[in-house]
């Protein structure tokens, strides 16, 4: 963000009140959840008492976060519509995800006091070593992916505060610290509902006003493609191998994603999953469409000469609003930033709170007494180690969490998603298949990371993950029968 763009936004008194009216809010929801606080339960999965709306909302937020508003315009600038194969999959794994997890998780919940996915891992396995593993992955996606929304927020708190992104992502921590730590899930899915509204109307009016700058579809083509031939081309400026590992990876990686997966829990009434599917899709078509037309947008002014080149393609959002939207509208649509991130960021914390506190020490045969206490002081040290990890970040938003996603997908997918459904998955072949996921994702992100290593074009490390830990679920699954538990699935409701 640039000094003249962090100037015009903090003088911009709409933009900072909008802000700090937003953080009241959150602080009368954590206020009012805290009250209702009581248990690791209500912590955890807020009780197992939310309704359809929204446990859906607190999803779509869950799911989008900075990734769609920061990383998703600043990943559309930087290799064109090749950047929508990451979206094209949202319709499809919505309802897979409702018909293949959603009812099962919600009915080892009923059945077995589950409330983490890691739980779901041990129950299914009868392998409190499953869980522990499967426990050890997430807290390491938690770290990346927390650090990744830490970072966008670091971006968005810098340009209406005029401080920088670092001290923006340390704001931004502590801010999601105070709500996060004190009401827990309860705070989050109902500061989410909240969240994804803001996200929903920002969004629509956002890309009304893209269109217009860029002069509309037309005006993009006519604009982008003499300057750029590849831009808007099928796979844009990737590779179609490249393109198509992101299908693949966001497709069936959407079945493993932790932070969306734990709302199934919270669910009051399973009977009312028929209508997750539809209340999902739409919520998600309209949020993303701020993703593909800052991008777009930003993309065609700078060609156009209107708009200095960026130096760093997370600054899209900002520099669009600081230069074409009215004051009332940037501070609506820094808010909904704001509020997306801090919802994932909350749901993160949860998440890998739950592995420190209960999944690890079941494998390694030991109770956490009074795991309210440690989960909350567990949200506080996870929350500041991914705010220092993302201070000394130099990667874009979007690339971290291609790759924070791509470790949850690669560790969980098989084990979860196939395993619930498969009577042939075994014990071993979950153990192998997140080992290999885990130790895949680490070791050639590292490797890329420090230049050791160069994939092939349109190659991976996050598609390579997932397919290898398929593989050796299936195989190790086929090689060692009768070595996996069989769990009665069945809600409670319906019997």
């Amino acid at each position: 963000m640039t000094p003249q763009t962090q100037a015009a936004l903090t003088t911009q008194p709409p933009v900072v009140a909008t802000m700090v009216l937003y953080f009241v809010a959150v602080a009368g929801i954590a206020w009012w959840a805290t009250r209702r606080t009581r248990s690791v339960r209500d912590f955890f999965v807020a009780g197992g008492t939310i309704g359809l709306f929204p446990m859906a909302m607190a999803a779509m937020a869950a799911s989008l976060s900075g990734f769609a508003f920061i990383g998703g315009p600043g990943l559309v600038y930087t290799v064109g519509i090749g950047a929508v194969y990451v979206l094209l999959p949202l319709s499809l794994t919505t309802s897979m995800t409702a018909w293949l997890l959603a009812g099962k998780l919600r009915a080892l919940a009923d059945s077995h006091g589950a409330y983490t996915i890691p739980d779901a891992i041990g129950i299914r396995y009868q392998s409190p070593a499953a869980q522990g593993l499967a426990g050890v992955a997430l807290l390491v996606a938690v770290i990346g992916y927390l650090a990744t929304n830490f970072l966008a927020l670091g971006v968005v708190l810098g340009a209406v505060l005029g401080v920088s992104v670092t001290t923006g992502v340390w704001i931004g921590a502590l801010v999601t610290l105070a709500y996060s730590v004190s009401g827990g899930a309860l705070a989050g899915v109902y500061t989410d509902v909240l969240q994804g509204s803001v996200m929903a109307v920002a969004s629509i009016l956002v890309f009304a006003l893209a269109m217009s700058a860029g002069a509309g579809t037309e005006g993009f083509a006519a604009t982008i493609v003499p300057a750029d031939p590849a831009f808007l081309g099928p796979f844009g400026k990737l590779t179609p191998m490249a393109a198509l590992s992101l299908f693949f990876v966001f497709g069936i990686g959407a079945l493993g994603q932790p932070h969306v997966l734990h709302k199934f829990y919270m669910l009051k009434d399973p009977a009312r999953l028929r209508w997750y599917p539809m209340v999902m899709t739409i919520a998600m078509s309209l949020t993303v469409l701020l993703f593909v037309g800052v991008g777009l947008a930003v993309k065609a002014l700078v060609v156009r000469g209107e708009m200095p080149p960026l130096g760093r393609a997370d600054d899209a959002t900002p520099a669009f609003l600081t230069q074409y939207a009215p004051s009332w509208l940037a501070g609506l649509v820094f808010a909904g930033v704001a509020a997306a991130i801090m919802s994932s960021v909350n749901a993160f914390l949860s998440i890998g709170a739950a592995a420190v506190t209960h999944d690890i020490p079941r494998a390694l045969g030991r109770t956490v007494r009074d795991e309210l206490r440690w989960g909350r002081l567990s949200t506080l040290v996870i929350s500041l180690l991914a705010a220092a990890v993302a201070s000394r970040s130099q990667a874009m938003v979007a690339f971290l969490g291609i790759f924070g996603y791509g470790l949850f997908a690669s560790t969980l997918v098989p084990a979860l998603a196939i395993g619930l459904s498969w009577p042939g998955a075994t014990r071993a072949g979950a153990i192998a298949s997140i080992g290999t996921g885990l130790a895949v994702s680490l070791v050639m992100e590292s490797l890329a990371y420090m230049r050791v290593f160069t994939f092939p074009a349109g190659v991976t490390a996050t598609a390579l993950a997932l397919v290898s830990s398929l593989l050796v679920f299936l195989v190790v699954s086929r090689l060692t029968p009768g070595t996996g538990g069989r769990t009665e699935t069945r809600s409670r409701s319906k019997q």
